[in-house]
């Protein structure tokens, strides 16, 4: 029986433990069909590691989003591995310690800086990147945290995860022309890395516990790469800047 994905060749950044949506992503895609290359830093022996417990082998390139260098050379190095590409994943976020923990209000600029480069302008310079191999058309899909809110301990992350969301729909907006959906899924909260590195991240994800009409696992990321790898596929032929919420109901919850 064939994969949803089948035929499809799919750049996925982001893969730094087996417990992360990016993994699980990567894992998903293979098995529904696609050809998979994975992006990695700071050390890309890591995500080579853990890339080896992936059904299918898949090459490793070193990708500093913020490096100009690493993003000119990248729409080379995946030619030469995958002649071209149908869909990009965009799993990257980062601030500074000082920017999280409930430390808003004495944040340096420098710190805001770096989280809104790094976790949302990302977005738009991973996707140019990689649009020269998007010749056909493809699939671009973001990860966010629902940036409706402002929730316990998240601080300049919130406003990083905003921004994101509104590059997505840019990025929607001006693509469309070249066939190129932009959506993002907003998952519940995981025990990543990136939540490990969320001091009192604990606080934030009991919001779960007691609002989620659906029970939410936080060790258990295979839905919201469930949800990646449905927008990577030609079943959302026309849907485009779009946030889909893959967080056990907890964003319709009025109380």
């Amino acid at each position: 029986m064939s994969g949803i994905l089948d035929g499809k060749r799919v750049l996925i950044t982001g893969v730094l433990m087996e417990s992360s949506i990016a993994f699980h992503t990567a894992k998903l895609a293979q098995e529904q069909g696609a050809e998979v290359i994975l992006t990695a830093f700071p050390r890309p022996t890591l995500t080579e590691r853990i890339a080896r417990k992936l059904p299918k082998p898949a090459k490793v390139i070193e990708l500093d989003v913020t490096n100009t260098e690493h993003l000119d050379r990248l729409a080379d190095l995946v030619r030469d591995e995958l002649g071209s590409l149908d869909g990009v994943v965009h799993s990257i976020g980062f601030a500074p310690q000082d920017a999280l923990g409930g430390n808003f209000l004495n944040t340096p600029f420098e710190s805001v800086s770096t989280a809104m480069h790094v976790s949302a302008f990302s977005l738009k310079s991973l996707t140019m990147a990689c649009l020269p191999l998007m010749q056909e058309g493809g699939a671009v899909v973001g990860l966010t945290f629902d940036a409706q809110f402002a929730w316990p301990q998240y601080d300049w992350m919130g406003p990083a995860k905003a921004a994101l969301e509104a590059t997505s729909r840019y990025l929607a907006r001006d693509l469309g022309k070249q066939n190129i959906r932009c959506n993002l899924v907003s998952a519940g909260p995981i025990g990543s890395m990136a939540a490990k590195s969320i001091p009192g991240f604990s606080e934030l994800a009991d919001v779960w516990n007691h609002r989620s009409p659906l029970e939410w696992n936080m060790a258990d990321p295979d839905p919201a790469g469930r949800g990646v790898v449905a927008l990577l596929s030609d079943w959302f032929p026309k849907t485009t800047g779009e946030i889909v919420h893959v967080d056990g109901g907890v964003h319709m919850m009025g109380a």
